[in-house]
């Protein structure tokens, strides 16, 4: 069940129905209902959401499905049914947004494409996220973020020049394209309420179509261009980056640091830092890419003056100097950090993983900030079918009797 409404909720009255399953659409739909919109997920009968089990560390539900569907309603229906089908079209006939993450052709195979969810409600927003998009000659293949990395030109980026490209540590490409299934359907929003009672946007507008690899091309940055024009193939350069210098991490005594002091005033100051001003007045080190063919030299020498300081020592130094830098954190040191408690960005809950509840257990806060601090969280993500009933009957406007009814064939047709 839902707790109190936020204090701040921009979105509020606009519901969403969410028919994805783990993290890219999921991930869209948290963003939606961080900031008031009521977010309806759909999961299907006993197993629910496969998230629920990934990253299993005792019981039933995961920490991740916790996190990733926090402030949603957990609605149990089997969209392979008639009468799952038709609850979903009675769903979207009162909702804003359908969001989903399906192979291409599934939700048309369950009759719910495009065109029926149109006549349900001519005014629905639908934001899709497939692996290749809905249309050209790959979209029909299925595809994990992995592989969209990988195709997107992201995953050859990442690692060191000597080594296979590796993948960083979260499933970046399933939260990227999230961030514009969210931006999306925030957007066809916002276009569909300026132009209420003027002349009617077409299905065809109403539909954002996110596919993976594309949302990992966006953040390549000049990569395309650079190799177009220029004939350029960018190299894995490990920790620096492309043609900035000196930008790195360095390891100290008790750990490492990151230091951004590529800036051309910066790097004076930088250098007095290490002891090394003869390399901040150098001829040959008064610009970037000048910097940058000598990187391995600037490197040695601030990794010479790092490897005999504690982090602190050192950060300490890079701060009275006004060099950008900061300790590489671990989760550890985020829930204790003075920082992220000030703006509420790590909030505590007792959470049932369904076996037990642990007490006191850290989640990262909503973003962006608005206030000056993180909205409250409401609720974490919801238990199996835990707002079915509510739903049926306060949105759908079942009795009690049709909403127990409902959930009792559900439970029994999954068995």
């Amino acid at each position: 069940m839902m707790t109190n409404e936020p204090a701040v909720a921009p979105l509020k009255g606009v519901r969403v129905l969410e028919l994805g399953n783990y993290i890219a659409a999921p991930t869209a739909g948290r963003m939606l209902a961080d900031f008031g919109a009521e977010v309806i997920k759909v999961e299907r009968p006993r197993t629910g959401d496969e998230l629920r089990n990934w990253r299993l560390y005792a019981g039933d539900t995961s920490m991740l499905y916790r996190t990733i569907n926090r402030n949603k309603r957990s609605v149990v229906l089997d969209l392979r049914t008639d009468e799952g089908r038709d609850l979903v079209l009675e769903l979207a006939a009162v909702s804003d947004i359908v969001l989903e993450n399906f192979r291409p052709g599934t939700m048309e195979k369950w009759g719910l494409g495009p065109d029926v969810l149109n006549e349900a409600n001519p005014d629905l927003i639908l934001t899709r996220i497939s692996a290749f998009g809905q249309t050209g000659p790959m979209a029909s293949r299925p595809g994990f973020a992995a592989v969209a990395e990988a195709f997107g030109g992201f995953r050859d980026l990442v690692g060191d020049p000597d080594r296979p490209p590796v993948r960083v540590g979260v499933s970046i490409g399933d939260t990227i394209a999230g961030l514009y299934a969210a931006f999306g359907s925030v957007m066809s929003l916002f276009e569909r309420e300026t132009k209420r009672g003027k002349t009617p946007i077409p299905l065809s507008q109403r539909m954002m179509d996110v596919a993976l690899n594309e949302a990992m091309l966006s953040v390549t940055e000049s990569l395309i261009p650079d190799h177009s024009a220029f004939g350029i193939r960018r190299e894995r350069t490990g920790g620096r980056m492309e043609g900035i210098a000196p930008s790195n991490a360095y390891l100290c005594l008790d750990g490492s640091i990151v230091v951004a002091g590529n800036g051309d005033g910066i790097f004076k100051r930088y250098m007095e830092v290490i002891g090394r001003p003869d390399l901040g007045v150098d001829p040959g080190l008064q610009t970037n890419a000048e910097r940058w063919e000598r990187r391995d030299e600037l490197d040695d020498a601030i990794g010479e003056w790092a490897k005999y300081l504690t982090t602190s020592t050192a950060l300490d130094a890079l701060d009275a100097a006004g060099v950008p830098a900061g300790p590489i954190y671990t989760a550890a040191d985020i829930v204790v950090d003075d920082q992220y408690a000030a703006r509420n960005m790590i909030q505590r809950f007792d959470v049932s993983t369904g076996a037990e509840t642990i007490s006191d257990v850290a989640f990262p806060g909503i973003i962006p900030v608005i206030g000056g601090k993180s909205l409250p969280i409401r609720n974490l993500g919801p238990d199996l079918g835990a707002d079915s009933k509510d739903v049926f009957e306060k949105v759908l406007g079942k009795t009690p009797e049709q909403a127990d009814l409902l959930i009792a064939k559900m439970e029994l047709e999954s068995v």
